[in-house]
């Protein structure tokens, strides 16, 4: 007999409002609310709907989504919807995966700037692959980059780094002809690393001079300039990891890989194994081990596990998808259109239309695969304030 399914939300509804309660005071807006809509998903408290299916008469009850984006059981379909508008991005070249990683003393200066920190890690990141990419000595081209911010290890510890998804090849400087990169090999890793360590200190550097950096606890004394550069100054002399993966086999290796990835959460509910009592198994991956001995199995008390999870909120509003290059949203259609014409490759395929779109009924019968219909709206229960 198989295992209990088990989720995120069964753990949060479980052991949330007792651990919120004795953490009162300590937790951020945004932590109260990811909790709040990771219980509440999918149950009535949302509202849904009553469905009947006119084949076989079979009825049930569907409740809304949260569609918070970082419950991990409404990210399916969101990746699904992004990567339909990515289609028509792909071009018939090889692509390359490119992971920045910040060291340790940074990412636990992340955890209280995220915005400032995360946000320089992108612009750091594409600054450096366009910089090196356009550089005659190594390509020599102008490039397009998608970069993905993940804030986690497998063990759901503060890990800050961006994958990158990145064309091998671009158009030149001039706009004439597409320079491809040597077959298998995209840029030097090292070259990449050594710009990268640079110029986020620099602009760390930057950052911290005009007051946009908050410190606290072990961190306070940063605050004065002469501390923040004695602490800098180690971080110069450390490797940075950047590492480059070998080219994806073709384009659909690259959306199947964007469809894991871009819309991946802390943990996904597939990996957790068991809730006994205070105590919460998983599965997760040991990356210094080799072979099988990677796969382990971690169990951690409830309250850990619910911390380690909301360590990867991210602030209101803050983009953890972007494009960069050829690939910015401002001129992304023409740079395409052009990289299309000097490959002579042929204008990509429609991405289905609004009729076809209609055509797909939003809810399928488990018994027999027919459409459903709505027989009944259940509003969402309201939420009680107090007077002003």
């Amino acid at each position: 007999m198989g295992r209990v399914a088990l989720d995120v939300a069964d753990i949060f509804r479980a052991h949330g409002p007792a651990w919120r309660a004795r953490q009162a005071g300590h937790l951020s807006l945004t932590q109260l609310k990811i909790m709040s809509a990771i219980e509440q998903c999918r149950t009535a408290a949302l509202g849904g709907h009553a469905l009947r299916c006119d084949a076989c008469d079979h009825q049930e009850i569907s409740y809304n989504s949260c569609r918070n984006r970082h419950c991990p059981k409404c990210q399916a379909k969101a990746a699904q919807r992004w990567l339909e508008a990515r289609q028509a991005d792909l071009l018939p070249v090889e692509y390359y995966h490119v992971v920045f990683t910040l060291p340790e003393p940074i990412s636990a200066l992340a955890y209280t700037n995220k915005a400032v920190i995360y946000g320089t890690l992108f612009d750091v990141a594409a600054e450096t692959l366009m910089t090196i990419a356009a550089d005659p000595k190594h390509l020599g081209a102008r490039i397009g980059a998608t970069l993905v911010l993940h804030t986690w290890g497998s063990a759901m510890t503060h890990h800050p780094h961006v994958h990158g998804i990145v064309p091998g090849g671009g158009l030149s400087l001039a706009g004439s002809r597409w320079i491809a990169c040597r077959r298998g090999f995209f840029l030097p890793v090292r070259v990449l690393s050594r710009l990268f360590r640079r110029r986020f200190i620099e602009e760390l550097a930057k950052r911290h001079a005009a007051g946009q950096l908050r410190f606290f606890g072990d961190h306070a004394d940063l605050a004065e300039p002469a501390a923040f550069a004695r602490w800098l100054a180690p971080l110069r002399e450390t490797e940075w990891v950047v590492y480059a993966k070998r080219p994806f086999a073709g384009p659909e290796a690259v959306l199947a890989y964007l469809s894991r990835y871009t819309h991946r959460v802390a943990i996904a509910n597939s990996r957790l194994i068991a809730m006994e009592g205070d105590q919460v198994s998983f599965r997760w991956k040991d990356y210094r081990a080799k072979g099988r001995t990677r796969h382990k199995t971690m169990t951690l008390g409830a309250d850990e596990f619910m911390r380690r999870f909301l360590l990867h909120g991210l602030p209101t509003g803050f983009h953890r998808i972007r494009h960069y290059g050829l690939l910015a949203n401002a001129g992304r259609r023409a740079h395409l259109a052009k990289a299309r014409q000097l490959l002579e490759a042929p204008p990509p395929e429609p991405v289905g239309n609004e009729v076809e779109a209609a055509a797909v009924p939003t809810f399928v019968c488990r018994c027999c695969g027919a459409a459903m219909r709505i027989v009944e709206v259940f509003p969402r229960r309201p939420n009680i304030r107090a007077p002003p």
